[in-house]
C-alpha cells in the first residue's frame, strides 16, 4: 500500500472555533449567513475534526486563514494561527489579518509587519464587511506593506450573504485597480467573484499576479449551463490554469464533496494538478517563485 503523504493543498480553511479567540459580536450577519449556508454545528468543529476530515479526504496541507469579522481581536487571532502552524508545519500554513473596525492605517500596517514576523504567508481581508471597497485608498498602505514584505493578499470578492454589506464593493474590477497599482503584489480573489465571472476572468487574464480561489463554493456549478460560471470553466482549463487554487473555506464546504465535484468536471489532468497542488505550492514557496510572469 502506498503510504506517501497526499500532495493536495486546500488553500483556504477557517480557524476552528475551539482555538480562535471568541467573536465579540456576530449579530444578524451570522444569522443571515447561516440561513443561506446551513452549516449548523459545523461552525463549532475542533482542530482534531479538521485534521480528521483532511485525512479522510486525502488533503495533505491546508492554509489557515485568520478572518477579522467583528470585535478587535485580529492580533490574538494572528498569534493563534501562527501557533497552529508552529505545532503542525507539515499540515498547515497560515494567513493573518488586520483590524478593520475601525480601520486605523498605522495599526493595520504594524499588524501586517507582525504577520510577516510570525512567518505567515499572507494576509486576508474582507473590506466590504466594514464599509470599504477593495480599492479604497485607506487600504493601500496595507497592500503596500504586504507586498514589500512578500506576503500575498487574499481579498473577499463577489457575493456575500450579509444584507447589510453591498456586494458592489467587491467587484473584480476594483481588484483590477489594485493590481494596476501594485504590479508586484500577489493578489488572491477569494470565492471566485461570482456573479462577476467574466470580470474576474478578464482581470486574471490581464494580471498574472492575480489568482482565484473557490472557497465556500460547490464546484459542480462550474459545469452547469446558465450558472454564470461557463467562462471560468473554459478559461481555467486553458489560459488561467496557473492562476487557480483549490479551497473549501472549511467548514463551509466539506473536503470530500469538493474533491469529488472537481474531479467530476472533466478538467484536463494538468489543470487538476495545477488546481489541487502546483499553484498552491508555488504560492507557499519563497517570493521569487510565487507568481508566474
Amino acid at each position: 500500500m502506498d503510504s506517501a503523504p497526499s500532495t493536495i493543498i486546500d488553500f483556504r480553511v477557517r480557524v476552528p472555533s475551539s482555538v480562535r479567540p471568541p467573536i465579540a459580536a456576530g449579530g444578524e450577519v451570522y444569522t443571515q449567513y447561516e440561513a443561506v449556508l446551513d452549516i449548523g454545528d459545523g461552525w463549532h468543529k475542533s482542530m482534531d475534526e479538521l485534521l480528521a476530515e483532511m485525512d479522510l479526504a486525502g488533503i495533505g496541507h491546508a492554509v489557515l486563514h485568520a478572518e477579522f469579522e467583528h470585535g478587535d481581536y485580529a492580533d490574538a487571532l494572528n498569534e493563534e494561527v501562527a501557533e497552529q502552524v508552529r505545532l503542525r508545519p507539515d499540515r498547515f500554513s497560515g494567513f493573518g489579518t488586520v483590524s478593520l473596525e475601525p480601520l486605523s492605517v498605522m495599526r493595520a500596517v504594524r499588524q501586517v509587519e507582525r504577520v510577516a514576523a510570525l512567518g505567515l504567508k499572507g494576509i486576508n481581508v474582507q473590506p466590504s464587511f466594514f464599509g470599504h471597497a477593495i480599492d479604497d485608498r485607506p487600504l493601500y498602505p496595507v497592500y503596500a506593506k504586504a507586498t514589500e514584505l512578500g506576503l500575498a493578499v487574499a481579498v473577499h470578492t463577489g457575493v456575500n450573504y450579509s444584507r447589510r454589506h453591498p456586494i458592489e464593493a467587491e467587484r473584480p474590477v476594483r481588484l483590477d485597480q489594485v493590481a494596476c497599482d501594485f504590479p508586484e503584489a500577489t493578489l488572491i480573489a477569494c470565492h471566485g467573484a461570482w456573479p462577476w465571472v467574466p470580470e474576474i476572468v478578464a482581470v486574471a487574464r490581464r494580471h498574472p499576479n492575480v489568482l482565484i480561489d473557490f472557497g465556500g463554493l460547490a464546484p459542480k456549478y462550474l459545469g452547469v449551463p446558465g450558472s454564470g460560471w461557463e467562462m471560468m470553466r473554459h478559461f481555467m482549463d486553458r489560459l488561467l490554469r496557473h492562476q487557480i487554487l483549490f479551497a473549501t473555506d472549511w467548514p463551509v464546504f466539506p473536503h470530500g464533496r469538493a474533491l469529488a465535484e472537481w474531479h467530476g468536471l472533466g478538467l484536463r489532468a494538468e489543470t487538476l494538478d495545477a488546481l489541487l497542488h502546483d499553484n498552491a505550492k508555488r504560492l507557499l514557496s519563497p517570493r521569487e517563485e510565487a507568481v508566474l510572469t
